[in-house]
């Protein structure tokens, strides 16, 4: 989404990211960009910070005798990727991440590869316990460079309406 720019004095303005509830439309389609090209370093580091010792991950001689042919993405950066690509649109405004559901892994994910991504609104409604807030279900998509799927999920969250986010109270 293009930030909006929200007066904050004369003259002033700051940047602000995300949708409210009231902007989520049942069956919009998000892309979100810009790209991103994952190198080895992203793949080493991630898969040394979170202890996955699986050497499909980091040993080049062991992932050319895979299936695969060469060392492929942490599946669990590939997912984090995907999600933090979504949050400027979807999310940035959001007060709580609810969850994921129904994690596919479609695709492999290889060094060198750039993931797009693109979530749709699949349901919308306001909060039966939060006054100013609803619950937001989308499914996000990682699409390879050749347009090939190899990531998708379904991610609910609770978003504020407009007036009511973090970001329209605090003057900082």
């Amino acid at each position: 989404m293009v930030a909006e720019a929200k007066p904050v004095g004369e003259g002033r303005y700051r940047e602000s990211y995300g949708r409210y509830l009231e902007d989520f439309k049942v069956g919009d389609v998000y892309e979100h960009r810009p790209g991103r090209s994952i190198t080895e370093t992203d793949n080493t580091w991630f898969t040394l910070l979170t202890m996955n010792q699986h050497p499909l991950h980091f040993d080049r001689e062991y992932g050319a005798k895979s299936e695969f042919g060469q060392v492929l993405v942490n599946s669990c950066l590939t997912l984090s990727l995907v999600t933090g690509m979504s949050v400027s649109d979807v999310s940035q405004k959001t007060i709580a991440n609810l969850g994921w559901n129904d994690v596919r892994l479609t695709g492999p994910v290889f060094v060198g590869d750039t993931i797009y991504a693109e979530s749709e609104v699949l349901s919308i409604r306001e909060s039966k316990s939060r006054a100013h807030q609803g619950i937001v279900s989308i499914r996000t998509r990682g699409i390879k460079q050749d347009g090939t799927e190899v990531i998708s999920f379904e991610r609910s969250m609770l978003i504020p309406q407009r007036g009511h986010a973090v970001d329209d109270q605090v003057d900082y």
